[in-house]
């Protein structure tokens, strides 16, 4: 609900460093750490600034998926998701860098659970969300006790229009950001239903690969984390 690159999400891990080559009998020079948690365009480059816009769509050719278990294929996926996040805070590496998660959408959606016939909407509540990435590639979001994380998904059914809501129960989402393909990647984030009819199940497991991950205030360039 972010596009990271690790040298390796999940909405980054460490860049691996490397000592230079070194004649024989002398010391290899280092590899210096990057500057900040995250940069652009390329791992250990320029600062991400504050108030930047990071955003990123789903990886070509994946869904994003609201399932009824960890491991079936039972629920909602969504052709079409995306995110937008405004930086507030990125520190020296290694360190923990902070956004605001202020839009994420989901359209293109279909629904194969037994007595439903459609997806009208799937839409995220109370956004913004705090959002945190650590130099290790963990991506955090998370709500507040008033503003909690919060899903919605309005199904078709053969008795009518049916709403499903859905929250977390730990109010966070957690995901991991990898440099290799510049992806935030969630993975059986599991949602609970908050309210609803029985149509509704009642554990909806997250899952999404959003990448490339991209300053949009700074033409799209690519976004590491370091």
């Amino acid at each position: 609900m972010l596009r990271y690159g690790r040298i390796g999400v999940g909405l980054a891990t460490l860049a691996l460093l490397t000592g230079l080559g070194a004649a024989p009998g002398s010391a290899a020079a280092p590899t210096p750490l990057a500057n900040n948690v995250l940069t652009y365009p390329t791992p250990g480059g320029t600062a991400v600034a504050v108030n930047d816009v990071i955003q990123a769509s789903l990886r070509t050719g994946t869904n994003a998926t609201f399932y009824s278990s960890a491991t079936g294929t039972t629920g909602v996926k969504c052709a079409v998701s995306s995110f937008s996040a405004k930086v507030l805070s990125n520190p020296a590496a290694p360190g923990t860098a902070t956004e605001s998660l202020t839009a994420q959408s989901f359209t293109s959606c279909t629904t194969n659970v037994i007595g439903t016939t459609g997806v009208q909407s799937v839409t995220v509540q109370n956004l913004p969300y705090a959002t945190s990435v650590t130099s290790a590639g963990v991506v955090k979001i998370s709500g507040t006790a008033t503003a909690p994380i919060q899903s919605t998904v309005v199904l078709n059914s053969l008795l009518g229009t049916i709403t499903c809501v859905y929250r977390t129960g730990t109010n966070s989402l957690t995901g991991t950001a990898t440099n290799a393909n510049n992806s935030i990647t969630f993975t059986n984030q599991t949602l609970t239903k908050f309210s609803g009819p029985s149509l509704c199940f009642g554990t909806a497991y997250f899952s999404a690969a959003y990448s490339p991950v991209r300053d949009a205030t700074k033409g799209n360039s690519p976004v590491y984390v370091n």
